[in-house]
């Protein structure tokens, strides 16, 4: 027994393939909607590539670039095809490709549906991604005159001034790496020397952040070097008094920002997949409907369309079954194969 099965006359066969073709070119417009989300986060990731690790994190733009351009192919195809069903003869020409171009329908939504997923679940990747390079990053700040690094330093202290943070976890992160480059040390004074000594691999680190941890709205000027030193301040604490520096390590506030980012393109993707899925259902009742014509020259009568021909148990049950026979087909090649090699090796 079919599933959903309704009834159509001419009336509503025509209504329904007008009302496909201008929901196939709403979606080109949301094809293009994709695009445009996915280039945008892949300029974004890119601005910030020197402090990200790898290049998993351009997974979901790239996705979404990809499905953005199969969705205008899809629909304007899908376009056509309501179109030209308006008219027999036209319609004529679609017919043998229709049942083929619904499969491909399907399996474009089901794409589109993981890569809306995608857009949610891939916060854990693009965490230790974050965390390494800023890692790696801050601890290339220093080498300003060196080629291929020269730019971290600009790099590093625009982030953290645009995003209002300090360090990779938190300013302390700036204590534990020598992030003054050598060139601009006095290796004659005394207290540099003896801050050399006194570190295993001779680096040169001191309890103080760069400029770009400083937080304008504090009252106070900035105090970036000797931090924990509370004897070198007046009136001042460093374990009670709220420092004057970001608070916020910058790889917490990239993830919060890359995060929001990829949460709302997921949920429009998901709008666009649920939008996109009524398509393809319209396009199955438009395809049976006009299939289960009896009699071609008279286009008045009455045909019914469904959305399966089966129900749903019956319906996977003959998949399973034509998957069985594909694979035992592919196994008599095989055998036949081989044993027309046999003699031949004979």
């Amino acid at each position: 027994m079919a599933l959903l099965k309704v009834k159509f006359d001419q009336k509503k066969r025509v209504k329904l393939a007008q009302g496909l073709w201008l929901m196939n070119w709403l979606s080109v417009l949301a094809g293009i909607i994709i695009f445009s989300l996915g280039l945008f986060l892949k300029i974004e990731l890119r601005k910030r590539s020197e402090v990200m690790n790898n290049s998993e994190s351009h997974f979901v733009p790239n996705s979404l670039i990809g499905m953005g351009v199969l969705s205008c192919v899809f629909n304007s195809l899908a376009g056509k095809i309501c179109y030209d069903a308006l008219d027999p003869a036209k319609y004529a020409k679609w017919k043998p490709w229709l049942k083929p171009y619904l499969v491909v329908c399907v399996l474009f939504n089901i794409a589109l549906f993981l890569v809306a997923l995608s857009c949610f679940l891939l916060r854990g990747s693009l965490e230790s991604t974050l965390a390494q390079g800023l890692k790696s990053g801050m601890k290339y700040y220093r080498d300003t005159d060196t080629p291929g690094r020269c730019f971290m330093k600009k790099t590093i202290d625009m982030l953290q001034i645009e995003f209002k943070c300090c360090g990779n976890n938190g300013f302390r992160d700036w204590f534990e790496i020598q992030w003054i480059s050598n060139r601009y040390l006095d290796f004659s004074s005394k207290e540099v020397k003896d801050r050399i000594k006194s570190n295993v691999d001779g680096r040169y680190l001191l309890d103080g952040v760069p400029f770009s941890c400083c937080n304008p709205n504090s009252p106070r000027p900035c105090i970036q070097y000797q931090l924990t030193n509370n004897s070198a301040h007046y009136s001042y604490d460093h374990q009670t008094e709220e420092l004057n520096l970001w608070v916020r390590g910058c790889r917490e506030a990239l993830l919060s920002y890359y995060s929001g980012l990829m949460n709302s393109m997921g949920a429009v993707t998901l709008l666009i997949w649920l939008f996109e899925v009524t398509i393809t259902i319209g396009l199955r009742y438009l395809h049976t409907a006009l299939e289960g014509v009896s009699n071609p020259e008279d286009p008045e009568c009455e045909s019914e369309g469904w959305l399966l021909e089966k129900s749903v148990p019956e319906t996977w049950k003959a998949f399973l079954e034509s998957v069985k026979k594909l694979g035992k087909g592919n196994q008599v090649e095989a055998q036949g194969a081989e044993a027309g090699q046999a003699p031949e090796a004979g």
